[in-house]
């Protein structure tokens, strides 16, 4: 988010001191992050949380698509897709055709789906919803992030907690407690000849003198973080060379790209051992209020491309089989297509869980395009379900601490 909109998320949120931790949060290089898996090194058996937000209100009914009802056809006669474009999912349900990695996660078990998820009495403000959501207050604003409290409640040290986005969200914005914050900014060393000579200023000398071997190990602890690090970022060059005009579209409401270097580098701090439980990503750009097929399908094929070969890189390691992958967007679209090839501010909406911890599957009750409130999704999944299960079941906390007065989990969606 720029600046503007920020201040009006924090102001419309009620993130108030937490909002001013998140703005000057703990901000940490690769060295502090480093030493962390050094000196206290995740546990191989501690699940680890990655949270997806997707900025802007993705369109639910065209990501999990009910291509074969009668009434998704009727109601989106040019947007809709036909069953025979769709990635069948069973049930009457399909992915969106760029999904098709997170297809092959499917039929893995390793993907779920939560259906209709949401929160009452809808608000369709990007910025009121996003504050809800990332509070977990849907009745009144709130001064905390809900893993922003689970900070609170489990201990002091903000690397616990680590944001990859341009500035920290204010769902890891506790009471005293703000997560770290890691901008993506790549890390790279010399290539060619200059490269193969610096990678052996890094390696031991037999009767080196003291101050000798700190130089050299120095070298190899860099050349150690850059493969941790530095191949997950383009530079502004590049980016700047390869951004998409329609780039634009749809990112009224925040966000960012670069998914892929994002995932690429909490992979890499994954396996490195750093002790962090929880970390943020975003991809930005989903508020297709016009020309939305081609919109969204680009944006579903980026987090498909970036989530798919993250969740089976992770796989590969005893650390990253533990981690669980969490994506949501504030709301859904409106049932019926608008005039401009496009879909308006919604309600419910499908949310992804990904990983092998996960019991893959359909979860909640797929709404109904019949049984409409004012034209909208009526919920049929409380989105607190899903955070009190991945609280208690990823990150080992009872939930009633992080959400006062919420009782209820989605059981069966993870193996404990």
């Amino acid at each position: 988010m720029d600046n503007l909109t920020r201040r009006r998320f924090l102001a419309l949120s009620g993130v108030t001191a937490a909002g001013a931790l998140a703005v000057g949060a703990t901000q940490v290089n690769w060295s502090d992050l480093m030493a962390a898996a050094v000196d206290n090194p995740l546990p191989s058996d501690q699940s680890v949380l990655v949270v997806i937000t997707l900025y802007g209100g993705n369109d639910g009914l065209n990501t999990v698509v009910p291509a074969g009802d009668p009434a998704y056809q009727k109601a989106r006669p040019d947007l809709a897709y036909e069953q025979n474009e769709v990635l069948d999912l069973g049930d009457g349900l399909g992915l969106n055709p760029g999904m098709k990695g997170l297809k092959g996660l499917w039929d893995d078990k390793r993907l779920a789906i939560v259906r209709g998820v949401g929160y009452p009495e809808p608000d369709r403000s990007h910025f009121r919803s996003m504050a809800i959501w990332q509070t977990a207050s849907p009745k009144s604003p709130v001064p905390t992030g809900w893993l922003g409290r689970w900070l609170d409640a489990t201990g002091a040290d903000p690397l616990r907690a680590v944001s990859v986005e341009p500035t920290l969200p204010p769902l890891l914005a506790g009471e005293t407690t703000a997560a770290a914050s890691l901008p993506l900014r790549g890390l790279a060393l010399p290539k060619g000849a200059l490269g193969t000579a610096y990678a052996a200023l890094g390696k031991p000398s037999p009767g080196e003198g003291h101050w000798q071997a700190r130089a050299a190990k120095a070298v190899q602890d860099l050349q150690d973080a850059t493969k941790v690090l530095g191949n997950a970022v383009r530079t502004g060059h590049e980016k700047e060379e390869d951004e998409d005009e329609q780039r634009t579209q749809g990112a009224s409401a925040g966000g960012t790209s670069q998914l892929g270097a994002q995932l690429e580098l909490i992979a890499g701090l994954i396996e490195a051992g750093v002790p962090t439980r929880a970390y943020s990503a975003s991809l930005g750009g989903f508020d297709t209020h016009a020309d939305e097929r081609g919109t969204q399908q680009r944006l579903l094929t980026e987090l498909d491309a970036a989530v798919t070969p993250f969740v089976q890189r992770l796989r590969k390691t005893d650390r990253g089989k533990n981690a669980v992958v969490l994506v949501y967007s504030e709301f859904g679209r409106r049932v019926h297509a608008n005039g401009s090839d496009g879909t308006d501010h919604g309600t419910a909406g499908p949310v992804f869980v990904v990983g092998d911890k996960v019991s893959g599957g359909f979860f909640g009750e797929q709404p109904s395009l019949t049984d409409l409130s004012n034209g909208d999704l009526k919920v049929t999944t409380d989105f607190r379900d899903v955070y009190a299960t991945v609280l208690r079941d990823v990150l080992g906390t009872e939930p009633a601490k992080i959400l006062p007065d919420h009782k209820t989990t989605i059981d069966g969606l993870l193996r404990v």
